[in-house]
Parts: C-alpha cells; sequence; structure tokens
C-alpha cells in the first residue's frame, strides 16, 4: 500500500477491527454480568480451564496469564484478587521459583466457568461470524 489512498485505507481497516473489539467486548461485559463476571475476567477462567497439564498443570505464572489475556501484569493482580475474593481462582507460591505466583481455577471457579462458556461462545458467534 502506498500513498494517501493505501494509507487511508489500512487505517480504515484497523479502526474497523478496533469497533468490532469495543462492540464485542461491550455485549460480553452486558451478557456475562447477570454472572458476576466481565469479559477480562471470563478470559481468565478460559485460559485456566484450558491450561494443559503436560505444560505444568492448571496454574499459571502470573506474567504468562498477563501475556494470554493481554492486561498489564498490575490490571491482572486486581483481577485476580477480585476473582480471589470470590472464591474463583487461588493462587499458590511457584514450586520452581519461591518468589514467583502461580493462579489456578477452582472447583467453584470451573463451576462458573463452565455455566457461563456457552453464553461466551454465542456472543462470539454472534457478533463476530454472523457480524
Amino acid at each position: 500500500m502506498t500513498g494517501d489512498k493505501g494509507e487511508r485505507a489500512l487505517v480504515t481497516e484497523w479502526r474497523e477491527i478496533l469497533a468490532i473489539h469495543a462492540r464485542t467486548a461491550c455485549e460480553l461485559d452486558r451478557e456475562l454480568h447477570q454472572y458476576g463476571l466481565g469479559a477480562s475476567d471470563f478470559e481468565v477462567l478460559d485460559v485456566l480451564a484450558s491450561g494443559d497439564p503436560q505444560d505444568g498443570g492448571l496454574a499459571f505464572r502470573v506474567q504468562e496469564l498477563a501475556d494470554r489475556v493481554h492486561l498489564s501484569q498490575s490490571a491482572l493482580s486486581r483481577l485476580v484478587a477480585r476473582l480471589e475474593k470470590d472464591g474463583l481462582v487461588e493462587r499458590c507460591i511457584c514450586s520452581e521459583d519461591r518468589r514467583g505466583v502461580r493462579v489456578a481455577i477452582t472447583d467453584s471457579g470451573r463451576d462458573r466457568y463452565e455455566q457461563t462458556r456457552p453464553v461466551h461462545r454465542a456472543v462470539l458467534e454472534r457478533m463476530l461470524v454472523q457480524g
């Protein structure tokens, strides 16, 4: 893409992506609110619930989790504290690095995740596939 026309097309495409993301995130927040979750809360539970036991189980270091859910480490720490207070996740010390913290989903968290996963997927289907 060269020239002003190509640049405008690129910027327009970027803004369309941002708009789709914003609309989808808002719809997820709206639909998940009745279950006491937001879109970011669900993303954390989704990553934790789908962790590979071959890769060290279903607990993730905070930085690994932050990278997967695209939040800063400080924002994720606040979110994890809220989920922990609600009994949906638990924090534990890393066995390989005593300074590190791992986050794991609890049984209650897994139940809430299983309850809300169909809602989440239906929103994605509605907003992204049929869009």
